[in-house]
């Protein structure tokens, strides 16, 4: 018997500020994805959300580091699962 863990898959325009995800994919296409992969949002990096501006837009991430702001247009593309803490 075999057992599937199902996993939770959001996009980053969908998480909880203060949480760490794990990015699965990037879902854009053209410059748009060239521009998050060279900002260096690419599958298996962990980013944490750390806050959003007072209305709403852009959002600001923790990625490799150093803090990053990205519309959420850009975020709602972006597929991470929800890294469970230990």
């Amino acid at each position: 018997m075999v057992l599937k863990m199902s996993r939770k898959i959001i996009t980053l325009n969908n998480a909880v500020i203060g949480k760490e995800y794990l990015i699965v994919r990037v879902g854009c296409s053209g410059l748009i994805k060239k521009r998050i992969l060279d900002l260096g949002l690419i599958p298996g990096s962990k980013v944490k959300v750390l806050r959003e501006a007072p209305l709403g837009d852009p959002l600001e991430i923790m990625v490799s580091g150093f803090p990053l702001s990205i519309r959420r247009a850009e975020a709602a593309c972006i597929f991470v699962e929800e890294v469970k803490s230990k």
